[in-house]
């Protein structure tokens, strides 16, 4: 790592905010378990698409139950990126040094292009018989998102 990097997140471990989960322990519990709640809305509503994509709970159709779990997963994401960043500030120099961390990056960057990838084919959610490379979508997201959140787990062992 470049000397100029180091200092960024350096000076990043000193925004007022990290100083802050760093100083009160309950509030980085907070900042922690609005995170993991966060990682449950993604991950229970993205889990439910790519199931029923992959043809489990046919009695509901697609186009019925996609835009809402679409905005959980969404909702979900963005705050999980917003708490993920600020528990990040903590201990930055740490985290990138942290090859499960860096693997989580990875694995998140993959889900999200997964994920626009199948929501730019949007033909999926209105036919009665889902495609094959919907089908590939839907178990790619599954193991990668499955994967993101062990290799977040991972984090704190090493």
């Amino acid at each position: 790592m470049s000397s100029g990097f180091v200092e960024l997140l350096q000076g990043l471990s000193e925004w007022p905010v990290a100083v802050l989960l760093r100083r009160y322990q309950i509030a980085y519990l907070i900042a922690n378990a609005v995170h993991i709640i966060s990682v449950g809305l993604l991950i229970g509503a993205i889990v439910t698409l790519d199931l029923r994509i992959l043809g489990l709970f046919k009695q509901y159709p697609v186009n019925m139950l996609a835009p809402p779990l679409i905005r959980v997963a969404a909702t979900g994401i963005a705050l999980a990126m917003m708490t993920g960043f600020i528990l990040f500030t903590v201990r930055p120099v740490a985290y990138v040094n942290n090859p499960a961390f860096l693997a989580k990056l990875a694995l998140i960057a993959l889900g999200l292009g997964n994920a626009l990838l199948l929501s730019r084919s949007r033909s999926w959610r209105f036919e009665k018989q889902v495609s094959g490379g919907a089908r590939i979508a839907a178990l790619i997201s599954l193991t990668v998102w499955i994967c993101a959140v062990i290799a977040g787990r991972w984090i704190g062992f090493i």
